[in-house]
């Protein structure tokens, strides 16, 4: 499957900078796969949709403020610390990398500071710094890690606590995520309560958003390209709720891509994934997610035209970028003609699109 047929045209105009005043203020385009209409709602309005005893499933990641800015001599580098190896040592990728060389020292604020012990292809570099509550120092000069279409002057302090704020779900708890589960950012604790107050059920998942969730495309086709990998878990109230829920035959709802992927890996992973679709209300399915708290799993798996879903059932998602693997999972859930033909819609009547922009419910 070619990675050029998932491709669109975006006015830049159209790419949203800024979060609205309300998080619950967005649009929200509602897309039926039964018949394939499309119709145009209010965020405010999801409480409409989901039914007593529907699961809403949340992703509870915290990104944390993971862009900083260092100095090698007179030259400012940027850095996006991506994971924490051991106490002390980063893993990070730096812009322009050309600047920073291994054993070289890197120079950030108030006399923090590290040495290059390891240098890798596509600005890739392991820092070891010579503390090691390395989060704690970040917590003071990082900023939040904005995907670069959305503009920014380099260390713009004035947008910073806005951006920290706004870059994060209302309901994020376990740091690690480097990148928000931006389908989240438009819940305000309003929205949550009036959802529970309809009799949906809400349980949450984790899944630390990293590199994999926004790698490039850059095989010509689907089927060649292979996504870096990512740590979820399923809490053990979680998995109880999603299995009666699947049991009884009552409707999954992922809010993003990466509750997606995190409960299909989880299935999968069980060993249950050659069991048969969702049953009828009055069928049971033998297979179950399992519990997997405490522990993180990995997962690598790559949705696109042609996977079989075997637990979610409907999906709230943002518009994504044109050839992204993101664009490619809501291809495969909706349907690739339907979703391109939704997106020519949204752009049409003006959508705010990708992280900070409006939203999309697939029933």
């Amino acid at each position: 499957m070619r990675v050029q047929d998932f491709d669109y045209d975006l006015p830049a105009d159209l790419i949203a900078q800024r979060p609205l005043e309300r998080r619950d203020g967005s649009r929200m385009m509602v897309l039926r796969r039964s018949d394939g209409t499309v119709s145009h709602r209010a965020f405010r309005d999801v409480p409409e949709f989901i039914n007593p005893g529907d699961l809403l499933v949340l992703n509870d990641t915290k990104v944390i403020p993971a862009k900083a800015w260092g100095r090698r001599g007179e030259a400012a580098v940027e850095f996006l610390f991506l994971r924490e190896k051991a106490a002390g040592v980063w893993d990070v990728l730096c812009k322009p990398a050309r600047r920073v060389r291994l054993g070289e020292t890197v120079f950030f604020a108030d006399g923090f500071q590290a040495e290059v012990v390891e240098a890798g292809e596509e600005g890739r570099r392991t820092l070891h710094f010579g503390e090691p509550d390395v989060l704690a120092r970040l917590k003071k000069i990082g900023f939040a890690p904005l995907p670069p279409y959305i503009k920014r002057r380099k260390a713009d302090a004035s947008r910073r606590v806005e951006d920290l704020a706004r870059y994060q779900t209302v309901y994020a708890a376990q740091e690690g995520a480097i990148a928000a589960p931006t389908a989240g950012l438009h819940f305000s604790p309003e929205i949550l309560g009036q959802i529970q107050g309809r009799g949906g059920r809400i349980v949450r998942v984790t899944l630390h958003v990293g590199l994999a969730t926004f790698q490039p495309l850059r095989a010509e086709t689907l089927e060649n390209h292979r996504m870096s990998e990512e740590s979820y878990a399923i809490p053990a109230d979680a998995a109880a709720e999603i299995n009666r829920a699947r049991a009884e035959g009552r409707p999954v709802t992922a809010v993003g891509t990466t509750v997606v992927r995190a409960l299909e890996s989880a299935f999968i992973n069980t060993g249950t994934h050659h069991l048969s679709p969702r049953p009828s209300d009055s069928e049971k399915i033998p297979g179950e997610i399992s519990d997997m708290s405490p522990h993180f799993r990995t997962t690598n798996l790559f949705i696109y035209p042609g996977f079989e879903f075997r637990v979610v059932d409907r999906l709230l998602t943002n518009f994504h970028l044109p050839r992204s693997t993101l664009l490619a999972l809501v291809a495969a859930f909706a349907g690739r003609d339907l979703i391109l033909s939704a997106y020519r819609e949204a752009v049409r009547e003006r959508y705010r699109f990708y992280s900070y922009g409006d939203c999309m419910l697939i029933l």
